[in-house]
C-alpha cells in the first residue's frame, strides 16, 4: 500500500476537525477553500481545524463551514473524496435565500472554474498580441489559438450540465444531452427555408415564424447560455424524480430518459429560455444603468469591497451575473476594478514582507503576495498576512476603492473570464480606456504599499528562543518562552493518567490533547533521545525539554508514529519531530496526550505554564525564568 501523501494526511485531520465524516452532508471547493455543508456545526472544532498545519483559516458563511487551504485545495478536495466517505457537491446548505444562492453558485461554477480562468487567459494573451502586431490577428495562428481559449465559453451549456445534474442529483447524461440539443439549435444547420437553404432553429427564427406543435418559438441564443441552462436541469431533475416513482422498473432504464428529454427540450425553447434569456438581460441591463450613472462610484465600491465579499465567500454571487454580462455584450463593467482591488492587497503584503521583523510572518508574505499579485489568489495574502495585521487589509481596501474608480472611470472590463491578476489584466485592453485600468491599478498598488509602510501595522513579535538568549548570554532574569509541543487543547500535567507524569517527579510542564497528528520541538538544540513516541532535547545552555506522545504508547512498539528525527540531530523550535494516527492510537487503547516535561532547568530556576485553551504550533508554552 503506497504511504499516505501530506494532502492524505491533511484531508484526514480537516475531516476529524469537522466532525469526522458522518458529519459532513458535502463538501465542494472552489479556488482556494472546502466548502462543507455540515449536518451538525456544534460536532465542528472550529479552533482545531485552525489550528491545522496548511490551513490558513476557517470561514463560516453562507450556511458553509468554509476551510482556506490555499492553492494546493483541488489536492486536499481529491484526497477527501477518495476516501470514500464523504459525498462531494449535492446537499443544499441550510439557511436563508443567501445562504442557499451561494451554495448553489460555488457548487455548479468551482468545479470548472480554472479551466474556464485558464481557456480566459489564453484570450487575454491573444488580445494583447493582437494589439501589438494587427498582423498576427489575421493569422490562422490566431484563428487556432483563439478557438482553443473561446470553445469552452461558448459551450458552456455543456458543463454547467455535468455540474448542475450533480447538484439537482439528475442523471449527468440526460443533462448532457438536454445541453446539446441547446448548442445544436445555434450550430447546426437542421431545416430548410422558403428558397430551400438550410438554416440553424435560431437563423430560421429570425427569418420566418418557428412554431412548435402550432405554439410559437421565440428562439434565444443558446450558446454561453447559462441561467437558461441551469433552469433546464433543475426542471430535469424533478421531473425525472416524479417519473421514477410512476415507471415501471422494466422499462424505466430508457422511458426515463426519453420522457426528459423529448419534455424538456422543447419546454425551454418554449418557455424557460426565453423567460431566463429576459432575467440575464435584466440583470446585466441593470449592472450598465448603474454603471451609467456614476461608474466612479460604482468602480470604488467594488474595488473597496471585494476582498470583504471573498472573505465571506459571496463574491461567488457575482460569477453568473459576470457570465451573463460576457454572453450579452461581450464583457463585463464589474470586472474591471478587481484588478485593483486584489493587486492592493498583493502589494499591501508586499510592504508588510519588507517591513515585519518577524522571520515567520516575512516568509508568509512574500509567497502570499506573489500568488495575489500574479495569479489573483488573494486569500493566503488576505488570510495569512493584510487581515491578520488588520491595518494592512484596509490599506489595501483603501487603494482598491480609489484605483477601481479610476478604473471604472474609463469603462474598462474584461473581454473573458479570468482571474484578476498582473498577467490577465491584457483580458482588458480591447475594452474602454486601457490606461486607465493600468493607472487604477498602479495607484492602488502605491496606496495599498505606501500606506502600509509610511503608517505602518503592530507586528506580530518574534517568539523567544533559548539559543538567541543563550548566544547573548543573558538568561539569568528574563522569562524565555517554551514553544507548544503541538497543537490541541492544553490540559494541566496534574489532569494526565499517569502517576509520573502528574506528580511533577519528572519535573514541570503541561500536555496538550492533541487536535492535529503532528509533534513539534519546544526549544531549539541537540536531540539526547529520539525514539517513536519520545524526543528529549538540550538546548545549547543545558536547558532539556522532554515530549512524550501518549501514554504508555512504548507498548506500541513504533507502530502509528512516523518519527521525523534521529538521536544527535541538531532540531530548531517548531520542527516537526514525528507524526502519528491519534485515531489509531485511540483505537489500540492508548491516549494519545502529548506531555512536555522541563527534565532539567539548566540556569533556570522555575519552569511557569502560561497557556490554556487552545494553541497553536509556534505560540508560548511555559516561560523559564532565572
Amino acid at each position: 500500500m503506497a504511504s499516505p501523501t501530506k494532502y492524505d494526511l491533511l484531508a484526514a485531520e480537516v475531516i476529524r476537525g469537522v466532525g469526522g465524516a458522518d458529519n459532513v452532508a458535502s463538501v465542494t471547493h472552489c479556488a482556494t477553500r472546502l466548502r462543507f455543508a455540515l449536518k451538525d456545526r456544534d460536532k465542528a472544532d472550529k479552533a482545531a481545524v485552525e489550528a491545522t498545519r496548511g490551513v490558513i483559516t476557517v470561514v463560516e458563511s453562507g450556511g458553509q463551514f468554509q476551510v482556506v487551504i490555499g492553492n494546493t485545495v483541488n489536492n486536499v478536495y481529491e484526497a477527501i473524496v477518495a476516501k470514500g466517505d464523504v459525498k462531494s457537491g449535492g446537499e443544499v446548505a441550510a439557511g436563508g435565500f443567501l445562504a442557499k444562492a451561494i451554495d448553489l453558485v460555488t457548487s455548479i461554477f468551482t468545479p470548472f472554474l480554472w479551466v474556464l480562468a485558464g481557456t480566459g487567459l489564453i484570450k487575454a494573451f491573444l488580445a494583447l498580441a493582437g494589439k501589438l502586431s494587427p498582423d498576427f490577428a489575421t493569422s490562422s495562428t490566431y484563428a487556432i489559438l483563439f478557438a482553443a481559449g473561446d470553445a469552452l465559453f461558448q459551450f458552456l451549456p455543456m458543463l454547467l450540465a455535468v455540474t448542475a445534474a450533480k447538484k439537482f442529483k439528475a442523471n449527468v447524461y440526460t443533462s448532457l444531452a438536454i445541453a446539446a440539443a441547446l448548442i445544436y439549435s445555434a450550430t447546426i444547420p437542421v431545416i430548410a427555408d422558403a428558397k430551400g437553404v438550410s438554416m440553424t432553429l435560431g437563423a430560421f427564427d429570425a427569418a420566418s415564424n418557428l412554431t412548435f406543435l402550432g405554439i410559437p418559438v421565440v428562439m434565444v441564443s443558446y450558446l454561453s447560455a447559462v441561467v437558461p441552462t441551469i433552469l433546464a436541469i433543475y426542471a430535469q431533475a424533478k421531473l425525472e424524480h416524479w417519473l421514477e416513482r410512476v415507471i415501471p422498473e422494466t422499462v424505466r432504464n430508457f422511458v426515463v430518459p426519453l420522457v426528459a428529454v423529448a419534455v424538456v427540450v422543447p419546454l425551454t425553447f418554449l418557455a424557460i429560455g426565453p423567460v431566463a434569456d429576459l432575467i440575464g438581460k435584466g440583470v446585466s441591463g441593470g449592472v450598465n444603468a448603474l454603471w451609467s450613472l456614476s461608474p466612479v462610484i460604482g468602480g470604488a465600491v467594488m474595488g473597496a469591497m471585494w476582498q470583504v465579499f471573498v472573505i465571506f465567500g459571496v463574491h461567488w454571487g457575482f460569477v453568473p451575473v459576470m457570465i451573463q454580462d460576457l454572453t450579452t455584450q461581450g464583457y463585463s463593467l464589474l470586472t474591471g476594478p478587481l484588478f485593483a482591488a486584489v493587486l492592493a492587497q498583493g502589494a499591501a503584503a508586499t510592504a508588510v514582507m519588507i517591513k515585519t521583523r518577524n522571520k515567520e510572518l516575512k516568509e508568509i508574505a512574500g509567497p502570499a503576495a506573489l500568488s495575489a499579485v500574479l495569479a489573483g489568489i488573494t486569500e493566503p495574502a488576505i488570510y495569512g498576512v493584510t487581515l491578520r495585521l488588520k491595518k494592512p487589509f484596509i490599506y489595501g481596501c483603501i487603494g482598491g476603492a480609489i484605483g477601481g474608480g479610476i478604473a471604472a472611470a474609463g469603462g474598462s472590463a474584461a473581454k473573458g473570464f479570468v482571474i484578476p491578476g498582473l498577467i490577465t489584466m491584457s483580458a482588458a485592453v480591447d475594452v474602454g480606456n486601457f490606461g486607465l485600468q493600468v493607472a487604477g491599478t498602479v495607484i492602488a498598488m502605491a496606496i495599498a504599499f505606501g500606506l502600509t509602510m509610511v503608517l505602518g501595522f503592530q507586528d506580530i513579535p518574534a517568539k523567544a528562543a533559548l539559543d538567541d538568549a543563550a548566544a547573548t548570554g543573558e538568561v539569568a532574569s528574563e522569562a524565555v518562552s517554551v514553544a507548544a509541543p503541538a497543537i490541541g487543547e492544553v490540559v494541566s500535567l496534574e489532569s494526565v493518567p499517569d502517576k509520573v507524569f502528574a506528580s511533577g517527579a519528572l519535573g514541570a510542564g503541561l500536555a496538550v490533547v492533541p487536535a492535529v497528528g503532528e509533534a513539534f520541538a519546544p526549544v531549539s538544540g541537540t536531540l539526547i533521545t529520539a525514539t517513536s513516541h519520545a524526543y528529549g532535547i538540550k538546548t545549547d545552555n543545558g536547558l532539556e525539554v522532554l515530549v512524550h506522545i501518549g501514554i504508555d504508547t512504548v507498548k506500541l512498539g513504533g507502530k502509528h508514529f512516523s518519527p521525523k528525527v534521529v538521536q544527535g540531530q541538531r532540531v530548531t523550535a517548531g520542527q516537526t519531530l514525528a507524526e502519528f494516527d491519534i485515531a489509531a492510537i485511540e483505537k489500540a487503547g492508548y491516549n494519545p496526550v502529548v506531555v512536555m516535561i522541563v527534565t532539567n532547568n539548566g540556569p533556570f530556576s522555575a519552569a511557569v505554564p502560561v497557556a490554556s485553551g487552545s494553541i497553536r504550533m509556534g505560540e508560548t508554552a511555559l516561560d523559564l525564568v532565572g
